[in-house]
């Protein structure tokens, strides 16, 4: 196999990446919303019997296995970016994709922990949070792959930008814990976590405002150092914010429609998209088709953005 002529697709690979990992996240969001967590009651058979949904089980055995199956498409997205990260030798992008195409693998294994143990809700928590850091990971692909020249930000950027992605983790992981205290198990035998609802909702709400205090502050930071590609990743990332609090406020009120869920679903995985970019966005980085030729971290290749989106 000439693995050359794979090379060209990289970059449309590694976006596909990026964008099947997070249509996962809703795809496995629809399985608990539907209560088709169960649907196929044990793993990695989908039945005692069989591995493949049959028609005692319903529809939800159809759905909990139509997204199993989501699984394989996965892989074949993360090997064939792994092999045209080979044929064009370029090494960082080979890691990265295969530390994407091994976590499928990890997933798919923790994905049956949480079948086998009837969907308790904190190893759900652990499979949703794996997907995240995949989703992290699809992200520094591409920013190795096409970013704007860039030294390293200011420390108060850094600090900022840092201080977003840690928050930015609790704020995911507290959306963990209310989901497993609310009424969306995935299936009516599955447990729940035993947390007051309206507690941790709230606890999780603050988690949210100090993440947006955070996010501003960056914002105001990048647009007064005149960092054009920080100030313009940073303003999207609070726009998937606002829109993510927003949304959580209006699920909450309304007792938690489907659909509302499975938006913000996808919100999470696009703010931890966005958290990944706003913290690659203040370190350094070079392309690796050009040569370093602005060491000054206040270039104009580091900030001008326009320059990226014409290559």
């Amino acid at each position: 196999m000439n693995l050359a002529r794979l090379a060209p697709w990289l970059w449309p690979l590694a976006i596909a990446n990026l964008l099947a990992n997070i249509g996962i996240v809703v795809t496995g969001a629809a399985v608990r919303l539907t209560g088709s967590g169960l649907g196929c009651p044990t793993w990695p058979r989908c039945t005692d019997e069989s591995f493949v949904a049959h028609g005692e089980l319903g529809i939800h055995g159809v759905i909990e296995f139509g997204n199993r199956l989501l699984t394989f498409v996965l892989a074949a997205v993360a090997l064939l970016t792994f092999l045209a990260a080979l044929g064009a030798r370029h090494r960082k992008a080979t890691r990265l994709s295969f530390v994407v195409g091994l976590s499928i693998p990890l997933q798919a294994v923790l994905g049956g922990i949480t079948v086998l143990t009837d969907l308790n809700p904190w190893v759900v928590s652990l499979h949703f949070l794996l997907s995240m850091a995949i989703i992290m990971v699809c992200v520094v692909l591409l920013d190795e792959l096409r970013s704007p020249d860039r030294g390293p930000a200011p420390a108060l950027h850094r600090w900022l930008a840092f201080a977003n992605l840690a928050v930015g983790w609790v704020v995911l992981y507290l959306g963990t814990v209310v989901t497993g205290a609310g009424p969306h198990a995935g299936d009516d035998l599955a447990p729940r976590n035993g947390l007051d609802p309206a507690l941790i909702s709230q606890v999780h709400a603050v988690s949210v405002y100090v993440l947006v205090v955070l996010t501003v502050a960056l914002l105001v930071a990048a647009l007064r150092s005149r960092m054009r590609w920080l100030s313009l990743v940073t303003g999207l990332v609070l726009a998937i914010e606002l829109a993510q609090g927003v949304l959580g406020w209006v699920q909450y009120w309304l007792d938690l429609p489907i659909a509302l869920v499975a938006l913000h679903m996808l919100g999470a995985g696009l703010l931890a998209a966005g958290l990944a970019r706003i913290t690659l966005a203040v370190l350094p980085h070079r392309s690796a088709a050009e040569p370093a030729e602005h060491p000054d971290p206040d270039a104009p290749t580091q900030t001008d953005a326009a320059t990226t989106l014409t290559r």
